[in-house]
């Protein structure tokens, strides 16, 4: 199986170490449970994977649902790869079993941000999966992985909007970080154009939909230097400034959206 990664995945993944840490991931994971696929979505199956800023995000198929104790395992697993690796700490695989993969809504094992813990393989990841994911081993996302509607995708997309970005605005500390600021903002985007056309955009592609968009040109070229520059760390009173440009224009643009699409 190492074999099919190393060929298969070096030819895909474009970026040597990447690829060689997804070798070892599967070679370290396929001993602890009953592997049935492998597949990379996100910025690494869109084509705009940077390596040690973009995450490594994988869904790892399984023929029945893990048991504590391989979550156990798997955790610690994980952890030695994220010490023996720095690329590890943007790896993030859900581990969700075949017959589980009707509902959407439903949570699976996962392990992300360096913890485990339980989330659903949204609409946009199905999609992504299904549109342009990176198969890594076993099957194609077509054959264990149910369609998703147009329908699906656009509810999504407004829920999250609604459910969890808006309440977020609602906390200006959080603004700071560099991570909501990228996220708030390219979600957002991504969700527009989602909406607007049905299809799924590179985050430098939400970039460039930002300055149509005519978001503050301040921000946007501050997320653009960090994903695809080497900047100086930021002083204290430009994170101030940046938080609130950005909470100026991401919440009457959410709430926006929101109306005009209500699920």
């Amino acid at each position: 199986m190492t074999d099919d990664i190393s060929h298969r995945g070096a030819l895909m993944i474009g970026h040597p170490p990447t690829a060689a840490l997804v070798d070892r991931f599967l070679a370290t994971v396929e001993p602890i449970v009953p592997l049935r696929a492998l597949w990379a979505h996100g910025s690494l199956a869109g084509g705009d994977y940077r390596p040690g800023r973009s995450d490594l995000d994988l869904i790892a198929v399984l023929s029945r649902p893990c048991t504590p104790a391989e979550g156990e395992r798997l955790a610690e697993a994980h952890r030695r790869l994220d010490a023996a690796d720095p690329l590890a700490a943007g790896l993030h695989c859900g581990y969700a079993a075949a017959g589980e993969l009707d509902d959407p809504d439903r949570p699976h094992l996962a392990w992300a941000h360096r913890e485990i813990l339980h989330r659903p393989v949204t609409p946009v990841t199905r999609s992504e999966l299904h549109r342009f994911g990176v198969i890594l081993y076993g099957a194609e996302p077509g054959e264990l992985l149910p369609p998703v509607t147009a329908r699906q995708l656009a509810a999504f997309v407004v829920r999250d909007q609604r459910d969890f970005w808006r309440p977020a605005l609602r906390h200006p500390r959080r603004w700071r970080q560099d991570i909501w600021v990228d996220l708030g903002m390219l979600t957002h985007a991504r969700a527009t154009v989602t909406l607007r056309d049905g299809t799924l955009i590179t985050k430098r592609e939400a970039l460039a939909e930002l300055r149509a968009m005519d978001a503050p040109a301040e921000v946007v070229d501050d997320i653009e230097r960090r994903r695809y520059d080497d900047p100086a760390p930021p002083a204290k009173p430009w994170l101030t400034r940046r938080a609130a440009l950005t909470r100026a224009w991401l919440t009457p643009a959410v709430a926006a959206l929101v109306a005009v699409h209500p699920s």
